[in-house]
């Protein structure tokens, strides 16, 4: 009796480096969190239009500085379907300040696409193409506040929402153009040296001189007052790309002062390969880990610049809207300690700059080949 022979073993798949690369991140559980976060605030930004109850244009003149309104499952000792109560508003005899408290008796049901009937109120563009009056959820004779109203009884959910597209784009367009000049005039300063990498370099310098918030101030004062807001938005976009990209550039050129001298690099140029297909085809993929981590780390730092001018003033104007935007309302004490929920937009720049920079360490680690 003959022994079958063994079946021969396959040798394990060689993994490729980007295959490595998302293995180690998704050990890094706050990484992959953030970034299910992420993608949920980029979602909701693409379809705010459709979630946010109200217009950010609508006013409430009747119901400024509304408190958050509960969601109630129980009336008159019943259980029913999710309501909230209507108001009721009633005059301080000493201050004569108005409140409001919730009406009893007045239940007003929450319902699942909620087509608004007043124009000014409930339309949209959706996905920046279609116009529509449906929204995700809402009320009929009455009003739903969930995060409550501004002193122009402009619903703050909706507000946030819509302000999500300004505040969460910034950075991504903000980082196609700074990356774009920062990585050209980086490359090209690295790559063929002499006087070229003198005069960028120079100017590189003369950038990272000067303060950055200063520098910031003072160009974001030169977009016009009388420009509408979508220029005013490409305008403090292109005021944070121009300040962005010098640091990039000086590092970009040791990258590529480095990679060049690399033995296939060499090879390439020997047998007559063009330089932008070598700058391409050679050096840039080994780029290429560094600037994903790079571009993740920079985010924040332009969702933050962009609040900060918005704050001051000096951004995002009325009758477009941003988290930073929405903040300058809530800028004293006093609107703070009886208003606390206009420190709402302030929650979600926390939250979203604090998931860019987990995702952009899990990056850095998942890249770094000495890692374990």
């Amino acid at each position: 009796m003959t022994a079958v022979p063994a079946a021969p073993t396959r040798a394990p798949a060689r993994l490729t480096p980007f295959q490595l690369a998302m293995r180690r991140f998704r050990r890094s559980r706050a990484g992959v969190l953030s970034a299910w976060v992420l993608a949920a605030l980029y979602l909701i930004a693409l379809l705010s239009g459709f979630l946010a109850p109200y217009s950010i244009t609508a006013q409430h003149e009747e119901y400024p500085y509304q408190r958050p309104q509960a969601v109630h499952v129980v009336h008159e000792g019943k259980l029913t379907r999710p309501f909230v109560y209507g108001f009721t508003k009633t005059r301080d005899p000493v201050t004569f300040a108005s409140t409001f408290s919730e009406d009893r008796t007045r239940p007003l049901p929450i319902l699942l696409l909620v087509r608004g009937d007043d124009p000014t109120e409930s339309r949209y563009s959706l996905l920046g193409v279609f116009k529509s009056q449906w929204h995700l959820f809402g009320v009929r004779d009455g009003y739903y506040f969930p995060l409550g109203t501004d002193k122009f009884g402009r619903d703050l959910l909706s507000r946030m929402l819509v302000g999500s597209q300004v505040s969460l784009t910034v950075g991504l367009i903000g980082i196609l153009i700074s990356f774009t000049i920062g990585i050209v005039l980086g490359g090209v300063s690295g790559y063929f040296g002499g006087w070229v990498d003198n005069l960028i370099q120079r100017l590189v310098e003369v950038l990272l001189s000067f303060p950055r918030l200063p520098i910031l101030l003072a160009l974001s004062t030169i977009i016009p007052a009388k420009w509408p807001s979508t220029w005013v938005y490409l305008g403090i976009v292109a005021v944070l790309a121009l300040i962005g990209w010098a640091g990039l550039a000086r590092v970009v050129r040791g990258q590529v002062i480095s990679a060049r001298g690399l033995d296939y690099v060499q090879a390439a140029r020997a047998i007559g390969a063009q330089d932008l297909r070598v700058i391409l085809r050679h050096i840039m993929p080994n780029l290429s880990s560094f600037l994903i981590v790079t571009a993740t780390l920079a985010l924040p730092g332009y969702i933050l610049g962009e609040s900060a001018l918005s704050f001051l003033g000096l951004g995002i104007k009325e009758p477009m809207t941003s988290w930073g935007l929405l903040l300058k309302d809530a800028q004293n004490f006093e609107t703070l300690s009886q208003h606390p929920w206009l420190l709402l937009p302030g929650v979600m720049i926390v939250i979203s700059v604090l998931a860019f920079n987990f995702v952009g360490d899990a990056l850095r680690d998942a890249a770094d080949t000495q890692s374990r």
